[in-house]
């Protein structure tokens, strides 16, 4: 049982797997595209929230958000199920694909037996789609791979119900309605309304206050708490900017790419001076993660550093707000 599907490798998992299963639906749109669409530019801090005993950090909405915000703006309707029982979210996954229904599935990633051992930690928000079944095997297509794959009915059962942080409890979605024509230029605005009102917020949690206010605590932690928490935080900091869902530097480069795009539907030349100018500002994210790097492993011992790397922080966040102010501007 294998499904005509076809797989094409992203940057970010949900992305991806929104892309692809909308193409098999017969609407082609480009994995930025659903990114700006969703929303999918975001920053937010929970200082009250421990992760791996550091602050929560992240560079993307909740799991999930960025499909249903596209869809729901491009006249889409998704199907999600969750299912206390394994059994019963076995059942309704062949049950989909006896019906030819390729599905998204949200996993764990730690017990993703074909991912490689670096890639493999405690997150319970991956997506992936299963497109057939073959001799006992399921058939995945996860799109931060180059390539199809497969897990056994015991390995895809463990990772949809790993513990921790957003279990999945076997949750499952798939597209069951698709109009034949979608309002893209309105999509495309909406989208980026969005994305300026959360990065603008006036709250500190969200955008850009709540990055300067990462930003301003980093010396705080250091006098605080000491070298290793503080370097603790900061590691996690990076982490989720740019190994969980390619977060800071990553999601700024997909945001380019989507104002290009949408500079050409909407006939708006300075959407295009924008896409180059949040592409810039992602290389800075890069580089500030290059620097944690170091100070994370002892490579820089400058006595400064952790009000060096907060007046960075502070930078981006000062080009970030004026960005999003330009941007809600000329849309």
């Amino acid at each position: 049982m294998k499904l005509n599907f076809e797989h094409h490798q992203t940057a970010h998992c949900e992305n991806g797997v929104a892309s692809n299963l909308l193409l098999n639906k017969g609407l082609k749109l480009s994995e930025p595209m659903i990114f700006g669409i969703g929303s999918g530019l975001f920053f937010v801090y929970l200082p009250f929230l421990k992760v791996n005993f550091a602050p929560g950090f992240s560079y993307r909405p909740m799991p999930g958000a960025i499909f249903s915000k596209a869809a729901k703006r491009l006249g889409i309707k998704i199907k999600r199920e969750k299912f206390s029982n394994p059994k019963d979210a076995q059942k309704a996954l062949e049950r989909n694909l006896e019906q030819n229904i390729p599905t998204g599935l949200q996993v764990g990633v730690f017990n993703l037996t074909y991912f490689p051992e670096e890639y493999k930690f405690h997150f319970n928000a991956h997506n992936l789609v299963v497109y057939g079944k073959e001799d006992g095997k399921f058939l995945i297509s996860d799109p931060v791979m180059d390539y199809t794959t497969s897990l056994s009915e015991a390995e895809l059962e463990k990772v949809r119900y790993a513990k921790g942080a957003l279990p999945p409890k076997g949750h499952m979605y798939y597209p069951v309605y698709v109009p034949e024509n979608v309002n893209l230029e309105e999509a495309i605005k909406k989208g980026i309304k969005d994305t300026c009102k959360n990065m603008l917020a006036p709250v500190p949690l969200i955008g850009v206050k709540a990055m300067r206010w990462v930003a301003k605590s980093i010396p705080k932690w250091a006098e605080k708490k000491g070298t290793k928490v503080t370097n603790h935080y900061l590691g996690q900091l990076i982490r989720m900017q740019e190994e969980i869902g390619t977060g800071g530097g990553g999601f700024r480069f997909i945001y380019g790419a989507f104002l290009q795009e949408a500079a050409v539907i909407l006939k708006n030349e300075e959407l295009k001076e924008l896409s180059k100018e949040i592409t810039s500002i992602g290389d800075l994210w890069r580089d500030f993660a290059v620097d944690i790097a170091r100070v994370y492993k002892n490579r820089n011992s400058k006595s400064n550093i952790y009000n060096e790397l907060s007046k960075t922080m502070l930078h981006i966040a000062d080009l970030e707000e004026a960005f999003y102010k330009k941007l809600r501007k000329a849309i």
